[in-house]
């Protein structure tokens, strides 16, 4: 990416969010939503006009040269020099920040509900990001000096590449340069094989990478909304390479992509899919359990498969490490924005009546949450400055979306709904009622400083809903960038604390800031419970499981 709009490729991945444990509830460009916030402030009229008064007298001193408004130091915008040394582009970022700062304020003052607020909060940030004169070309200097230097050039290439994206990318600038990797050798590298199929999964049994391995398995659940290669990204960045050369003898399920003909899957689909690709694990492995790491969504179906298993006294699973993974939907967080019946049942009958929900369109809702940083700035790079996007591996991941059936995804929003997981009774799994509580095997939690989707604490709260002994640990960054958190990374940093006990807060005042990634912290905590050393095999699968073709299989590929 160019470096005239002052973002780095590093800060935007740290940015891309997953689209995961989500649905698409609202689009916050559409007129009518944003005039329903403004309508919305306009009942608290006091407040408004006491903003509007504000706003009204820095304009004058904004215009007489005497206001003290700036941009933040951080704010990519307004990066260009032009925007402190030329007065009229001073005068007009002033401007357009004390506007935006004055709508946003607004909701601030009105003192709306905690859901109302952040719906309010949602779409009038689209309105005011939209606004922002670095996204005309009139208003973009660095965009201007890029026409000049290029005779015009830029402009034709972001002619062409906005054509593109409306033609393939549903309207939204690209994110990732198109088929800037392969898969199998740039991205989902490690080497292994398929060792089963079946229409609802792949099962993929990686290589050695020493001499010996643990005995117990390791089995990774991706969330059935993503592809499961964001942990196999490229060589040196891939959690499932790290973990095959901690000597894991590691296994991961690659969830078929669905259509229209899979509209009926549903979360007992799921979870026997994933019972059976356990059996399977056990099998080729010859143990009698396995430890399970199931992220994001994948970590919902994994909780009700446990209970499932707890309430039969089945000891299939040894232990259970839950990434980034929410179970308690009453946990404050800006999805829970969107927690409204009407909504709810708005974005349940759509995906019924169509069968699936696209993953692409769920991406594009959660990119609207950071509009500035997953919209205007691709759309600034893209388009103004003719630049291509970049080449990034989790943005290439994020750009390859998959499909979630629309029964399932009315099952999410049921249990997002009602708070179904933590309610013992409320819902079902392969005929057994769910109840978390009855879940004691070891568990391994982690939570992300700046997740905006499952913030830490409700993430630390599944240390509460299973009562065996449980390791919470809490990484930087946010929902998918610290999971992607190799050895060497220079930021790389997380806090380990005291067993938890219930309390979030207590947990934090005595935990300790460790240096390096959790992988490591994880790695030793899940050697501990894998059993003893034993010679590596020679060949994967088994007899009865043979390779059917090599990783990371055609699932993926869907």
């Amino acid at each position: 990416m160019g470096s005239s709009n002052g973002v780095s490729e590093a800060v935007a991945a740290e940015d891309v969010y997953d689209a995961v444990d989500g649905a698409e509830l609202v689009d916050p460009m559409k007129p009518r939503a944003i005039v329903g916030s403004l309508l919305g402030l306009t009942f608290r009229g006091r407040h408004l006009a006491r903003r509007s008064a504000r706003l009204g007298l820095e304009a004058v001193k904004i215009t007489a040269g005497r206001s003290d408004v700036e941009a933040a130091k951080n704010d990519w915008r307004f990066k260009d020099e032009a925007w402190r040394s030329n007065p009229v582009y001073h005068r007009w970022m002033q401007l357009y920040l004390a506007w935006a700062d004055s709508v946003m304020g607004a909701v601030a003052d009105a003192r709306l509900g905690d859901r109302e607020a952040d719906r309010t909060r949602f779409c009038l940030e689209a309105l005011t990001t939209a606004a922002a004169p670095t996204n005309t070309l009139i208003g973009n200097p660095a965009a201007i000096k890029r026409a000049f230097d290029t005779s015009g050039a830029s402009l034709v290439r972001g002619v062409r590449n906005a054509v593109d994206d409306a033609r393939t990318n549903n309207r939204m600038p690209r994110q990732v340069a198109k088929n800037a990797y392969t898969l199998g050798s740039d991205l989902a590298a490690t080497p292994g094989s398929v060792v089963y199929r079946d229409e609802f999964c792949e099962l993929l049994q990686f290589a050695p990478a020493g001499g010996t391995t643990f005995a117990r398995p390791m089995l990774m659940v991706a969330p059935q909304i993503n592809k499961y290669y964001f942990m196999d990204l490229a060589p040196g960045r891939s959690f499932v390479e790290y973990a095959v050369s901690r000597g894991l003898s590691f296994f991961a399920i690659s969830w078929r992509n669905p259509g229209k003909d899979q509209a009926g899957w549903s979360l007992d689909d799921y979870a026997a899919a994933e019972e059976r690709a356990i059996d399977v694990v056990r099998d080729i492995s010859k143990s009698d359990d396995v430890n399970l790491l199931s992220l994001c969504a994948g970590g919902i179906l994994t909780a009700g498969l446990l209970s499932h298993l707890a309430a039969g006294s089945d000891t299939r699973v040894n232990s259970a490490s839950f990434g980034v993974t929410l179970l308690d939907f009453d946990t404050p967080a800006p999805v829970g924005m969107f927690r409204v019946a009407p909504l709810l049942s708005f974005a349940r009958n759509k995906s019924k009546s169509e069968g699936i929900l696209e993953g692409r369109t769920l991406g594009a809702m959660f990119n609207w949450m950071r509009p500035n940083d997953l919209v205007w700035n691709y759309y600034v790079n893209n388009y103004l400055l003719g630049e291509d996007p970049p080449r990034f591996d989790i943005l290439a991941w994020n750009a390859d979306a998959t499909n979630l059936p629309g029964r399932l995804h009315g099952q999410f929003l049921d249990i997002f709904q009602n708070n179904q997981m933590v309610k013992p009774g409320e819902l079902e799994i392969l005929g057994s009622p769910v109840d978390l509580s009855k879940i004691k095997i070891d568990t391994y939690v982690t939570g992300a400083t700046k997740d905006h989707l499952t913030p830490w604490r409700g993430c630390f709260r599944t240390t509460d809903l299973m009562p065996g002994d449980s390791t919470f640990v809490l990484s930087n960054a946010g929902h998918i960038a610290s999971l992607i958190n190799p050895p060497g990374n220079p930021k790389a940093h997380y806090f380990a604390g005291p067993e938890p006990n219930g309390d979030a807060d207590a947990w934090e005042m005595e935990a300790v800031r460790q240096e390096g990634t959790w992988w490591e912290h994880w790695a030793d905590w899940a050697s501990v419970r894998s059993g003893e050393e034993r010679k590596a095999p020679a060949k994967l699968g088994n007899r009865r499981y043979p390779p059917i073709e090599p990783a990371p299989g055609q699932y993926v590929r869907g």
